[in-house]
């Protein structure tokens, strides 16, 4: 399919805009430096600046971030060991998601930054790296980068695909390029019937807009993460714990006056903090120190202690993990509007969970689990706190919740199984 006069003249007045913001790339790259030494390196990637030779042909997942950088995990792995023979590239945006793929797979993948959206450096990108298969995680809908697929020969699709009410109104602007942008993709394979419904009044073809669920439920288990709470639990002699997980720089305050709470009642009670953003590490863990908590970091002691009250997760990787040493989650970027963040991770290891009201990044996902009865939702934090201080109290509650659960993900997976047979057709032959 080739542009169309509209779409010629809806690239290039966007074109246009995006070469006059350039100049903004590169402030707000110096600005994420600041607060995160990591945005200083690897410019020439946003700009599809490569110094080698052009690659092998691979297939290319693109993920944004650290959440969907896990949920395209089981995607990765599953194409890894069904085809062996595959060239992998994983795309990221953030130093985190980064950090993350590199964990994760290390050099078994490809993995450069997604350039911007100026179509200079998608061209340079698709032709260095001559993708044969594109899978666009969740929402990242970039006009230059989709129709440069189809300009390319790339066969496109969007995977987990996900879009909330207020993103839908965010693309008002730019709805009818999207529309057309959205018309390139060989499907959209999205998470629930909301999001595909919102895809298509966005301006995906509703023959092509498929429901395939969320890979999110697909979320793998570590085996050894029963071991590597024991061996916590030791360190710590027995004491309830609780975790603030992806917590965002407006409920820090909220955290320590739930920990302070908490511990009026169970003195002995430790918080596991695992800020969203690596760049609040060092704050949190100041913030408890003024609080007149011993704290410990896992990058410092490696485990905590008897005497510490606070014990600060700044790695990457290890969330799931320390969810199965807590008995109750509070799942951050929920206080403050986020949106919320993966609410699956904590109850597939067995955590109750908890989160605030704002919720619209994992709607489908949160209105399943309450109606199952495996998530409580507080309106603001005293109820935040209401919440997980009653579930610390109650060991049957807490069982009931991670039964339901278990249940929830096992019967919501799936999703994995249907995209691999959608994408199949456009998978190279072994």
């Amino acid at each position: 399919m080739q542009a169309d006069p509209i779409e010629r003249v809806l690239r290039g007045l966007y074109v246009v805009a995006l070469y006059l913001l350039a100049p903004v790339t590169v402030y707000h790259l110096i600005w994420r430096g600041f607060r995160q030494g990591d945005y200083f390196q690897r410019w020439n990637e946003r700009y599809a600046v490569y110094g080698d030779e052009p690659q092998a042909a691979t297939v290319w997942v693109h993920a944004v971030s650290v959440g969907e950088v896990n949920a395209a995990a089981p995607l990765v792995n599953a194409l890894r060991t069904r085809r062996p023979d595959l060239r992998i590239l994983v795309t990221s945006i953030t130093p985190t998601g980064s950090e993350r793929i590199r964990a994760l797979w290390g050099d078994k993948v490809e993995h450069v930054y997604l350039p911007y959206d100026l179509p200079g450096a998608v061209s340079r990108f698709l032709r260095h790296y001559r993708p044969t298969l594109a899978l666009v995680l969740e929402t990242e809908l970039w006009p230059n980068l989709l129709f440069g697929c189809r300009d390319h020969g790339v066969p496109a699709y969007i995977v987990n695909a996900r879009l909330s009410e207020r993103s839908l109104r965010g693309y008002r602007v730019l709805r009818p390029l999207l529309r057309r942008a959205l018309r390139t993709l060989r499907a959209v394979l999205a998470q629930s019937q909301g999001d595909a419904a919102r895809f298509v009044r966005l301006g995906a073809d509703a023959d092509t807009t498929l429901v395939s669920g969320n890979l999110k439920y697909d979320v793998a288990v570590g085996a050894g993460w029963p071991d590597f709470a024991a061996a916590f639990a030791a360190r710590i002699g027995g004491r309830p714990a609780w975790i603030a997980a992806s917590t965002h720089v407006d409920e820090e305050a909220a955290v320590i006056a739930m920990h302070r709470r908490l511990r009026g009642r169970w003195p002995d009670l430790l918080l596991l903090w695992a800020p969203r953003h690596p760049e609040r590490f060092k704050a949190v863990a100041q913030q408890a120190v003024d609080a007149g908590w011993r704290v410990a970091t896992r990058k410092l002691t490696q485990w905590p202690d008897r005497d510490d009250a606070v014990f600060v997760i700044d790695t990457l990787g290890e969330l799931m993990p320390f969810y199965g040493c807590a008995r109750v989650a509070f799942v951050g970027g929920s206080l403050q509007d986020v949106g919320g963040h993966n609410l699956l991770e904590p109850a597939a290891v067995g955590t109750a969970v908890v989160s605030g009201p704002h919720l619209h990044n994992f709607a489908d996902i949160a209105a399943h689990m309450r109606a199952a009865g495996a998530l409580q939702v507080g309106e603001d934090a005293q109820q935040v706190g209401d919440h997980v201080e009653r579930l610390l109290d109650d060991a049957p509650a807490r069982a009931a919740m991670v039964a339901a659960a278990h249940a929830l993900v096992d019967q919501g997976r799936g999703a994995l199984r249907r995209t691999l047979d959608r994408i199949a057709v456009d998978l190279s032959p072994a």
